[in-house]
């Protein structure tokens, strides 16, 4: 039977550690050449909404220690709106009801067949902020206790999640151009996590006296400067854009998520999709070579060294998502909601068939 699950399936039963220890051993399988990840492709046409594109994304991987593959698909209304002085790029839930459409499909590699069809929202989160806690467990200080974070978002709370997963944090300083989501987000936090989470006015408010500064946004604008670095911070990023290519120089250690600098791009002719521009979004980073810098799953498999001291500025870019993550923590998932006995089961044979393809 193929299990049909939902995002409360998710948050109900895989924790941010659940999603960093499984995130762990599958990259370590991908450095030792154990796994496979496609690169992210992204097919853009003009929109029928005034001022939007429409995006058909799809990425895979598989993790065969686990057993399983997954595809991971959106279909999405995307605009690029400036908000609080910044370029946002943010999806519109156009969809009935006021929704938005991600998929992820998992498989067996064993038989071929499909296990379960589930939404991508609650683990694009989880995969996202395990992702940066791994990092974090890696490249920042053992003795760090006090966090900056520039974002007050969806992906801003999966990013708490795993680095109070990772270090004994005491206090998280909050900082977002929108007072009244800071101040909700902080609230919110505080009360989930355990521990001060503190919203402030500024970027420089949070970051000063901070051990390790998290970007969080959806910003394809810089939002953290080599101005505010100061030495043994770990600093790390959703986008490749949220972090300057100066403060990504000052760094005396930068670890990639993949070597691919951006992902595939397909667009008519003449179409100018605003992430997509000379100088901006993707291109950012293009002064940065990518194929110098080594990446998560070569530092968890110890191919390469961590930080050596205390005074050493580590950044990790998370500069592109996997499928890889997505059969990886879908996997774990997938394991806990058979034992749980989750979800609504459909006949296998309603999703194969028999006719060769």
């Amino acid at each position: 039977m193929t299990l049909i699950l939902s995002n409360d399936d998710v948050n109900d039963l895989l924790t941010m550690p659940d999603c960093i220890d499984a995130l762990e051993i599958a990259y370590r399988e991908l450095a030792l050449g154990n796994g496979a990840n496609r690169r992210r492709s992204d097919s853009v046409v003009q929109g029928s909404m005034q001022d939007t594109f429409y995006s058909l994304k799809s990425m895979d991987g598989i993790v065969p220690k686990f057993g399983v593959s997954a595809v991971r698909i959106n279909s999405d209304i995307v605009s690029w709106p400036v908000r609080d002085g910044t370029i946002r790029r943010e999806k519109v839930p156009a969809a009935p009801e006021k929704r938005w459409v991600g998929l992820v499909l998992l498989f067996s590699t064993e038989t071929g067949e499909p296990l379960a069809i589930f939404p991508d929202g609650y683990l694009q989160r989880l995969r996202v902020g395990a992702a940066n806690g791994l990092a974090a467990k890696y490249l920042a200080r053992k003795d760090a206790k006090n966090v900056a974070l520039l974002g007050s978002g969806w992906q801003a709370s999966g990013q708490v999640m795993a680095i109070t997963a990772v270090r004994d944090i005491e206090q998280i300083r909050c900082y977002s151009p929108n007072a009244e989501n800071r101040i909700r987000f902080s609230d919110q936090m505080s009360s989930t996590l355990g521990i001060d989470v503190i919203p402030v006015d500024s970027s420089e408010q949070a970051i000063d006296g901070a051990e390790i500064i998290l970007c969080a946004t959806n910003s394809i604008d810089n939002i953290l400067d080599d101005s505010l670095l100061e030495p043994g911070v770990h600093i790390s990023s959703i986008k490749p854009s949220e972090i300057s290519v100066p403060a990504i120089k000052k760094s005396d250690l930068v670890i990639l998520h993949t070597h691919d600098d951006k992902p595939m791009h397909i667009v008519p002719p003449g179409l100018e999709v605003p992430d997509q521009k000379q100088g901006m979004g993707w291109h950012m980073m293009d002064n940065i070579d990518f194929d110098d810098l080594s990446t998560l799953p070569e530092l968890i498999a110890g191919q390469v060294n961590g930080r050596n001291n205390d005074k050493e500025i580590s950044c990790f870019l998370n500069n592109l998502g996997m499928g890889y993550q997505f059969a990886a923590a879908g996997g774990a998932f997938y394991k806990k909601a058979k034992l749980a006995g989750r979800g609504h089961e459909l006949p296998t044979e309603w999703f194969t068939q028999d006719v060769h393809p």
